[in-house]
C-alpha cells in the first residue's frame, strides 16, 4: 500500500484504531467471567476474517484467493500463527482478571522484548542507549506490579497469572514481530496477513470443542462485536501506517492508555492508582526513545 504523507489522516486512523481495539477489550473483559477466552479468541479471528479478505483482495486487484496464498515459507507463517495466537491467548486471559488500564500498559512492552530478542535471533548490537530504555522499560513493570501488590502478597492468584501473562504477551507479540521481519523479505505483507488470520482461526477452532459454553443472544452479539471491532481497528491501523511515517505516528498509538483507563472508568469502576500511571509512563517513555535509536542507527546506516 503506498504512502500517502497524509500526517492529518494518519493520526486519525490511529486514534481510531486504538480506540476500537480498546474497547474490544473491554468487550472480552466483560464476557470474561461467562465466555472462556480461547472460545472469544476463535471468534475475534473468525468474524474478522471476511474483513481481512476485503481489504487483501483489493489491495492485490484480484478475486483469486489462491494467488494471495502462494507461498513457500508455510513453516514459518505456521509458526508466526502460533505467537500470535500465544500473544493473543495472553492477552485475553489477562483482560479476566486484570483492569483495563494495567493490562493496557503492560502489554504495550513489545518494543522491549524485540529489542532483547532482536540479540540472539538476528544478531543485532544493543548499544547502551537502547539498553538503558530497556532498564526503564522493566522498571515500569515493576513499578505496576508494585501498585498491585504483587511484592507484599495482596495480589491474588488468578491477578498474579494475569500479571505474567500480560507480560508474558509482550514476549509472545515480540517473536511474532521478529517472524515478520524474517516473512517480508520474501513474502508480500497481504500473504502474510491472510495466512495468519486464517491460521489463527483454525488454531483457535479446534479449541471449541473442549471449552465450549454456548452464548446467550447478547453475548453472541458481544462476541460477533469483538471480531468485527478488531478487524476494523486492524484496517485502520494499516490505512493510519500508510498515511505516515511510523515515526511521526507512533506516540499516538500509545492513546490506547487513555482509552482504557476512560473505558475501564465508565465500565467497571476501576481507576488505576499514581502507580500504575508512572509504570506506564516510564514503558512508553522507554518504547519511544528505543523508536527514536531506531530511526537514528537507520539513518546512520543509509
Amino acid at each position: 500500500m503506498p504512502l500517502r504523507h497524509d500526517m492529518q489522516r494518519g493520526v486519525l486512523f490511529m486514534l481510531g484504531a486504538c480506540a476500537l481495539f480498546t474497547l474490544m477489550s473491554a468487550l472480552v473483559k466483560a464476557l470474561g467471567d461467562r465466555i472462556p477466552f480461547p472460545e472469544q479468541m476463535f471468534f475475534r479471528s473468525a468474524f474478522a476474517m471476511p474483513v481481512v479478505l476485503a481489504i487483501v483482495l483489493r489491495a492485490n486487484r484480484t478475486a483469486d484467493l489462491s494467488r494471495v496464498l502462494r507461498t513457500q515459507r508455510f513453516p514459518a507463517h505456521f509458526l508466526r500463527a502460533c505467537t500470535g495466537t500465544m500473544a493473543m491467548g495472553c492477552s485475553f486471559f489477562a483482560l479476566t482478571v486484570l483492569p483495563l488500564a494495567e493490562h493496557t500498559a503492560l502489554t504495550n512492552t513489545t518494543p522491549l522484548f524485540v529489542t532483547l530478542l532482536s540479540i540472539p535471533f538476528l544478531g543485532e548490537k544493543v548499544g547502551i542507549h537502547r539498553s538503558g530504555a530497556v532498564l526503564l522499560g522493566f522498571l515500569g513493570i515493576l513499578v505496576i506490579a508494585l501498585g498491585q501488590g504483587a511484592f507484599s502478597g495482596d495480589l491474588a492468584g488468578a491477578a498474579k497469572w494475569g500479571f505474567v501473562a500480560a507480560v508474558m504477551h509482550g514476549i509472545f507479540s515480540a517473536c511474532t514481530t521478529l517472524l515478520v521481519r524474517s516473512l517480508s523479505g520474501t513474502e508480500a505483507s497481504t500473504t502474510i496477513v491472510m495466512w495468519q488470520s486464517l491460521l489463527m482461526t483454525i488454531i483457535t477452532g479446534l479449541t471449541l470443542p473442549f471449552l465450549w459454553v454456548t452464548p446467550s443472544p447478547t453475548e453472541l452479539l458481544m462476541l460477533i462485536a469483538i471480531g468485527l471491532l478488531g478487524g476494523v481497528a486492524q484496517v485502520m491501523l494499516t490505512e493510519a501506517w500508510a498515511s505516515a511515517q511510523v515515526s511521526a505516528l507512533a506516540p499516538y498509538s500509545y492513546s490506547s492508555l487513555l482509552w482504557a483507563i476512560l473505558f475501564g472508568w465508565i465500565a467497571f469502576g476501576d481507576v488505576p492508582g499514581l502507580l500504575t500511571l508512572a509504570g506506564a509512563l516510564l514503558i512508553v517513555a522507554a518504547s519511544l526513545y528505543i523508536l527514536h535509536r531506531e530511526i537514528v542507527l537507520g539513518r546512520r546506516r543509509t
